[in-house]
């Protein structure tokens, strides 16, 4: 097993860090150039644990399939889970898959894989290219995008794009301690205009739809081969 501990104190190594820079560059340098020529993207986040055949495995596939249908590209954890429904479901599948010490292998329906070594470098890139996103219930990864996602476009650090929150159930508590914010005044209730809440498949993708972005370029994009 890897020394965390030593790991982390050797962040502050001058030498170490200027490999570090390259290897983010090398990451960056390495989505750019193969996701240069992709139709807009949406981004599906959600669990791993997701088993095959399960509720929100159907749900993902179906969502992906229907976004598909309407010229999107698809773009994943690359991993199993909800991941894999969602890249299942996608006609453009892009999997961005992470380095990590259990490996994490690519699932078998993405098309365009891209492996990354920082987490950093990798959410970068899930929100450099979606021009929306649904967040399928899941665990601290899809908690953390979700966070991320919202504060970029709270804070006007990037354009707001549609946001979906899929499972009113599972995400009902996470919404009451959005209310418990808002009874501190730690966010204004502006905020939670940012995303909708939803059961309904058709729902998630006309919304997106009616709010993603399009370039005028749209019909011009096609993957090259």
């Amino acid at each position: 097993m890897r020394d965390i501990q030593k790991e982390f104190l050797d962040n502050r190594n001058l030498t170490k860090d200027m490999w570090r820079i390259f290897r983010i560059l090398s990451d960056f340098t390495d989505a750019f150039e193969e996701l240069e020529d992709i139709p807009p993207a949406i981004s599906i986040f959600g669990s791993a644990r997701e088993k095959r055949g399960g509720f929100y495995y159907k749900k993902a596939e179906e969502i992906s399939r229907k976004l598909s249908e309407r010229g999107f590209a698809i773009m994943t954890g690359g991993g199993p889970g909800i991941m894999e429904a969602a890249n299942k479901g996608a006609k453009i599948s892009i999997g961005l898959n992470i380095d990590l010490p259990h490996e994490q292998n690519i699932n078998p329906y993405v098309k365009i894989p891209l492996k990354f070594r920082y987490f950093f470098t990798r959410k970068v890139t899930f929100l450099k290219y979606s021009v929306g996103t649904v967040m399928m219930p899941g665990g601290f990864g899809t908690l953390d995008e979700l966070s991320e996602t919202l504060v970029l476009i709270q804070t006007g650090k990037m354009s707001k794009i549609p946001v979906v929150f899929f499972g009113s159930e599972f995400y009902k508590p996470l919404l009451k301690f959005y209310e418990t914010m808002l009874e501190h005044d730690y966010i204004d209730r502006s905020d939670l205009n940012l995303f909708i809440v939803t059961d309904d498949v058709d729902e998630v993708v006309e919304y997106i739809s009616k709010n993603a972005f399009i370039p005028k370029n749209w019909n011009s994009l096609e993957r090259k081969e």
